[in-house]
């Protein structure tokens, strides 16, 4: 199976997820635990990164592994990252907020373009970028393969 299957059937999965979570509540013991592995939003385990200014949820797999993970990032308002690049690709989907993306070595907020929710943006692997949240905190639901390092990559 190529990446690209492995990385959409986990895309169709989150997606699967999302869906089954905004139907309602859902009762453990009508399902299987061996069949599927279920968590309502209030058993999502959010991790704090004040420094960077982002929270983090995983979802599956391991980032700083080899092979895919599925992590839910939240911007939290006024942090960006600073110009920088992945060795792979990356799916990124916006679930809510608006999330703010630019290209290239030169850190530029101003130049930055919104990408409103619902939206989807691939980061390609080896590719200069920074992002982040303006004014309001931005939730987005990452897709890649591991590990997921990131380089820094500004020009001053």
């Amino acid at each position: 199976m190529s990446i690209y299957q492995k990385l959409f059937r986990y895309a169709s999965m989150a997606a699967g997820f999302a869906l089954l979570v905004s139907l309602g509540t859902v009762r453990a013991t009508d399902l299987n635990p061996a069949a599927l592995k279920l968590q309502l939003p209030d058993q999502i385990n959010w991790v704090d990164d004040t420094a960077r200014g982002e929270s983090s949820a995983l979802l599956a797999g391991n980032p700083e592994m080899p092979g895919l993970y599925v992590q839910l990032v939240k911007w939290h308002a006024h942090h960006m990252s600073h110009p920088h690049f992945h060795p792979n690709d990356r799916f990124i989907y916006v679930i809510s907020g608006t999330w703010w993306v630019g290209t290239g070595t030169k850190f530029d907020p101003d130049s930055t373009v919104p990408v409103p929710p619902g939206s989807f943006v691939k980061h390609i692997g080896k590719q200069v970028h920074y992002d982040g949240a303006k004014d309001e905190d931005t939730v987005l639901e990452i897709v890649g393969e591991g590990p997921a390092t990131s380089t820094p990559a500004e020009v001053k």
